[in-house]
């Protein structure tokens, strides 16, 4: 999958993540979008590296769409961890 592929199943596991996850977020839409990129390149990454299933070529491949989703879902945890309490 090329660079803008892989930008945006990020947006929309960010959504899917948002969607999973509901609540106030310190970043908002914007930063819960840019985690989600964030999250499937981290995700890819590691299914790739340590769970020995390289990224497949096909976009609609659900084994990438877990790793992607599966990444938001972790970094939007740590963000929430890190910085939740912000904008109180």
């Amino acid at each position: 999958m090329s660079i803008i592929s892989w930008i945006i199943l990020g947006l929309l596991a960010g959504v899917i993540a948002k969607v999973l996850l509901p609540g106030r977020d310190p970043g908002g839409f914007v930063g819960t979008t840019l985690i989600g990129v964030a999250g499937a390149f981290i995700g890819g990454w590691i299914s790739a590296r340590w769970l020995d299933h390289p990224v497949a070529k096909d976009f609609y491949d659900g084994a990438t769409w877990a790793a992607a989703i599966g990444g938001s879902l972790v970094l939007l945890i740590v963000y929430r961890l890190l910085f939740g309490n912000s904008r109180d």
